[in-house]
């Protein structure tokens, strides 16, 4: 059962997340997400199979102290947006905001709800832990995270060209995510910024990971 709950939570948690950058992009003048369909909470046009079966499953696989996972990328054209540069910052952050904000609203719950059964109790804190860790994930700045995108238009205002080279390193971000995933540089990276809110959240004591 808890399994179940832990998969329910991860897939939402990711569906949000892909929601919460179509929402943004359609604001700032891109309506793509919401033709393709994708402006749903229904998991069956958000699936991927790397980023919401693989990669939480190679990371139980190796034991990683910490599982997270992604949902299928919901489509951006940024020749709608006004100002490309600064409306890409703007739809990255708004996927790691909202896991933000859902690990906060959980944390609230936990905190004034008295008697928690064991099972509401496991609930909310993996709510918590998975939101702060897609939210701390996402913005490590390695391609096609959503951190990188947003390290690509800032130096897109220093120098355009390092902007593209940047870019370029997309084709080659599986494989760099896999390998930083494989020597634990990615958990190294998040573990610090997760665990610093998760006991600010609802105290120390709670342990990271399934």
């Amino acid at each position: 059962m808890e399994i179940l709950i832990f998969i329910i939570i991860l897939l939402f948690s990711v569906i949000f997340h892909e929601v919460a950058h179509g929402i943004m992009a359609e604001r700032l003048g891109d309506p793509t997400a919401r033709f393709a369909g994708r402006l749903t909470l229904n998991p069956i046009p958000h699936i991927d199979l790397f980023g919401s079966i693989l990669l939480p499953g190679f990371l139980l696989f190796i034991g990683s102290p910490i599982i997270f996972g992604s949902a299928k990328p919901v489509p951006v054209d940024y020749r709608n947006f006004r100002n490309v540069r600064r409306d890409m910052i703007l739809v990255s952050l708004a996927g790691v905001a909202t896991n933000f904000v859902l690990a906060l609203l959980a944390a609230v719950v936990y905190r004034l709800t008295p008697n928690l059964s064991d099972m509401g109790e496991y609930l909310l804190l993996q709510t918590i832990i998975l939101n702060l860790v897609l939210c701390f994930f996402n913005l490590v700045p390695i391609p096609p995270l959503d951190g990188s995108k947003v390290l690509a238009s800032i130096l897109g205002y220093i120098n355009h060209n390092w902007m593209h080279s940047f870019l370029e390193l997309e084709r080659y971000g599986f494989f760099i995510l896999i390998l930083f995933l494989y020597t634990g540089l990615v958990q190294l990276l998040i573990f610090p910024p997760v665990k610093y809110f998760l006991e600010f959240f609802v105290g120390s004591g709670v342990r990271l990971g399934f």
